[in-house]
Formats: structure tokens, C-alpha cells, sequence
């Protein structure tokens, strides 16, 4: 199969606990509103980039018993398995350079994303030289990450993930394997203070999509709101 392998990481609720530090200010219900909402602006993003990126989007789902779930069932799914953060984006990178010659990966928390952000990325590694691509996140991890190359599972698990230095370490684990493009720091939904700067970068699109679009107007509705936060 040609073109690049993109996979959003996605968590299934009720399967799994979802964005809980967003609990304590809008609460459980609508924390997981929020994730399934802006997986599925990633995805649309992803999915308008098919034809002139090459990409092929999956749903990376991180537990089996959800692998069938109706919330994934518009894309192919991957599974992310067992293990740490940097064994499962392993395993999800090595699945998809089996089908494709070069490999994304994307969590579903920076829904701001455009169709040029991944362009930019597939057309960087459609290249027979090694290559490898990343995008920071402000708060020290990332939001994207690719490549065209075989990356050793220690380069991915001897990164200590969810710090502030995530990127830089990740970045010199996996340097020696291929050159490094390094794309624009976006903010990625952690911490309930990162909505409003999300928000405005929604808000900002030239041509969002319809689900970026139906995400903003979720967001001002249910979270900015005065009153809601209950």
C-alpha cells in the first residue's frame, strides 16, 4: 500500500479514564464529550489530506476490547497493546510501516491542526534518504511524530514521557536515526488552562473543517460558558 500511515491515538471511554484532569473543572461527562469531539476534528483533518498528502488515517485505540467499538468503526483500527507510552507508539509506528513506507503518529488532543501541518510532514518524508519528522507541544511533549525509516524500541522507551524536557529527550533518541524536521509548537488539551488558547486557535481557522467547526461551537457552549464548570 502506498502513501504515509497516520494513526490518532484515541482512549475509549468507559473503557479507559479520559482527560482527567479536565474532571475537576467541566467535569467527567463532558471531559470525555471533549476527547471523542476532537479526535474526530483530527480525523477530518487527517481525512482531507488523502488525496493530496497520500494519507492513510487509522484509529490507534488503546484497549482490544474496544477495537470494535462504533465509535472507531469510520477508519481502520490499530491497537496499541500492552505496555508504556513508548512501547504502544512503537508498536503502532512498526504496524504501520508494514503496509506503508513512511509513518505518523498523532494524539487526538490538538484538534487544531490543518491540512498543511500534515502536508508538510508527508512531504518531508517522501524521501528515499532517512528521515523523520516531529511537532512540540508547548508544555514540553508532542503532538506529532513520524518517519520512513525502522526506529529500535529503545529509542521509544528510554524517553521519560509527560515531562517537560519530553521532546528534547525524544528528539536526541531518535536523531541518530534519520534528519529531523521540526514543525510549528502547537498547544495539545492536558490541563483545563490550554481550552481557551485551543479555542481561539479553532476560532482563527481560514477553512476549518465541519468538525473542527461543530468543536468550537461544543466548546463555547459547554466549557467557556460561565456556570458550567459545576
Amino acid at each position: 500500500m502506498n502513501g504515509c500511515g497516520l494513526a490518532i491515538f484515541v482512549k475509549t471511554p468507559p473503557f479507559s479514564a479520559v482527560k482527567t484532569r479536565l474532571w475537576p473543572h467541566i467535569g467527567q461527562h463532558r471531559a470525555e464529550a471533549f476527547h471523542l469531539a476532537a479526535a474526530r476534528a483530527v480525523a477530518s483533518v487527517a481525512q482531507s489530506g488523502q488525496s493530496e498528502a497520500g494519507l492513510n488515517p487509522y484509529w490507534a485505540v488503546a484497549e482490544t476490547e474496544a477495537m470494535d467499538d462504533g465509535a472507531w468503526s469510520d477508519l481502520r483500527r490499530l491497537a496499541q497493546g500492552v505496555g508504556g507510552l513508548g512501547e504502544r507508539m512503537h508498536r503502532v509506528y512498526a504496524q504501520l510501516r508494514e503496509c506503508h513506507p513512511a509513518a505518523i503518529l498523532i494524539g487526538a488532543d490538538t484538534p487544531q491542526i490543518t491540512p498543511m501541518h500534515l502536508l508538510r510532514a508527508a512531504r518531508w518524508l517522501d524521501d528515499p534518504a532517512p528521515r523523520l519528522v516531529l511537532g512540540r507541544a508547548r508544555d514540553g511533549g508532542f503532538w506529532l511524530f513520524g518517519g520512513n525509516v525502522a526506529l529500535p524500541e529503545l529509542a521509544w522507551t528510554k524517553v521519560a514521557y509527560s515531562k517537560p524536557d519530553t521532546a528534547t529527550r525524544f528528539a536526541q533518541a531518535m536523531s541518530p536515526h534519520g534528519r529531523l524536521l521540526e514543525l510549528q509548537t502547537l498547544v495539545d488539551v492536558d490541563e483545563y488552562a490550554d481550552i481557551a488558547d485551543v479555542l481561539e486557535s479553532l476560532e482563527a481557522l481560514a477553512d476549518p473543517t465541519p468538525a473542527q467547526s461543530r468543536l468550537a461551537a461544543w466548546m463555547n457552549e459547554a466549557i467557556r460558558r460561565e456556570g458550567v464548570c459545576t
